[in-house]
């Protein structure tokens, strides 16, 4: 996830052709085996080691950017222990063409037996019986919610059951240039809406034409996301048949992101990833981002200063977009008794063994690893200080469709001034609570 390509399709539903277009292309609603039952094994994990003949397990996960080198020495360490027991041969794909292609392979038998997907998926595919709840590993292993981050850990159910164990937790930071801040006497970033509007208007003055670009594309959904929870909003209602995030605290959000135009501390029509792009050079001095950008600052801008901190707090309660990178047991591998044996094994094993994958930037979602000496020295770290920030788009089937043909085209659409703030969140609940009630009606049981 160090370039602007990864970035955008790693979520596999950013672009206005990502979650939209894989569900088309997965056909909807249709339960995986057209109605037929998926396989439920029991539940016979144990928590101790394999101990059944030699199974290969293909594992499909999008890793294909600066993350992946830390994945493949965790499966490398997991081949060479359980060498002659389990080989699991990794297949890795862009997270925009892995999502639509799972069902499709799983039903012909030559899909994954496990996956990495992220928590947006998890009941979209359970509500099509892609795949195989995992409730029986959590509970021979003693897994709880206080093992993990409690958002990231609820993130994992639907129905009822749970369909993951977490990896880890990915938000939005905030990246500050620390020489820029500097020339205004900060040695920190501002950290609430009165002293960030201050700081904007201080980093002006100092000749820094525009210190804040604020995007209409990526990641400016997660930004409005974010907003929204921190103003007291919602994003759905429970039922998932209401989008909530037209409300007070959605226009308080959505005009705070258009000020920031108005009050010249960002350009305007700020093209995809320029934002970045700008912050690399030292042309911006704070940015919001994901986590995952912490690498690609450390190699590819070596001699441009700067530090991460929490996303401010805005509207008042501190919160922040985030989303997860999740273990899953697939139908394919509920088939073979063996496999799903050894794939709940190797998913312990891997979520518990996570501090290699801190190195790529992430926030591992077990508490353990985090505070693995190693682990907690990492800039990431500092930004799960307060668990309750990190908040999670709810676990409705679909939703991603709803997220990328009604939210991010309203947000696109104020930021660009062709609509005010209230008038794009109201054609935009409009058209999400259509897209809703189709869901409903596509996902039911």
């Amino acid at each position: 996830m160090t370039h602007s390509l990864s970035r955008r399709s790693f979520l596999g539903l950013t672009g206005a052709t990502g979650l939209a277009a894989a569900l088309s292309a997965c056909g909807g609603g249709t339960k995986l085996g057209a109605g037929e039952t998926a396989p439920s094994p029991a539940a016979t994990f144990s928590g101790g080691e394999y101990s059944g003949p030699k199974v290969t397990l293909d594992f499909w996960n999008g890793f294909t950017g600066g993350d992946g080198p830390h994945m493949r020495a965790m499966l490398d360490a997991f081949n060479k222990a359980y060498s002659g027991r389990i080989e699991v041969r990794n297949v890795t794909r862009q997270w925009a063409d892995l999502y639509p292609a799972v069902p499709t392979a799983i039903a012909a038998g030559k899909g994954p037996d496990v996956a990495v997907i992220h928590n947006d998926w998890i009941s979209t595919f359970a509500a099509r019986q892609v795949l195989i709840p995992l409730d029986d590993v959590v509970g021979a292993l003693g897994l709880t919610e206080s093992d993990f981050i409690p958002a990231v850990w609820k993130a994992g159910e639907y129905d009822g059951k749970r369909y993951s164990v977490p990896l880890d937790v990915h938000c939005l930071g905030d990246y500050w240039n620390t020489d820029h801040l500097g020339k205004i006497g900060l040695k920190e970033a501002p950290a609430d809406k009165a002293a960030y509007g201050d700081a904007l208007k201080g980093l002006k003055d100092a000749g820094i034409e525009h210190p804040f670009w604020m995007p209409n594309k990526w990641p400016a959904h997660l930004m409005f996301m974010s907003l929204v929870w921190q103003f007291g909003g919602q994003l759905y209602s429970e039922d998932g048949l209401q989008a909530l995030w037209g409300s007070d605290a959605g226009e308080q959000a959505l005009a705070w992101m258009v000020e920031q135009i108005d009050k010249g501390f960002s350009p305007e029509k700020v093209a995809i990833d320029s934002q970045y792009a700008a912050f690399k050079n030292g042309k911006v001095s704070l940015t919001w981002d994901g986590i995952w950008q912490i690498n690609d600052l450390k190699t590819n801008a070596p001699s441009l200063k700067w530090d991460l901190s929490p996303v401010p707090n805005i509207g008042g309660t501190p919160a922040v977009w985030s989303a997860s990178h999740n273990f899953v047991l697939t139908a394919q591998a509920g088939r073979d008794a063996n496999k799903v044996q050894a794939a709940k094994f190797f998913i312990d094993y891997m979520s518990e063994r996570s501090n290699e994958w801190a190195k790529a930037g992430m926030i591992p979602a077990r508490n353990s690893v985090r505070q693995d000496p190693q682990v907690a020295s990492l800039p990431q770290i500092a930004l799960a200080e307060n668990l309750d920030v990190f908040h999670f788009i709810p676990a409705l089937p679909g939703v991603g469709d709803v997220q990328t043909k009604a939210l991010e085209l309203a947000v696109a659409k104020a930021v660009l001034k062709q609509s005010s703030p209230a008038d794009a969140l109201k054609e935009g609940v409009a058209t999400a609570n259509k897209l809703l009630a189709d869901n409903k009606r596509k996902y039911a049981k």
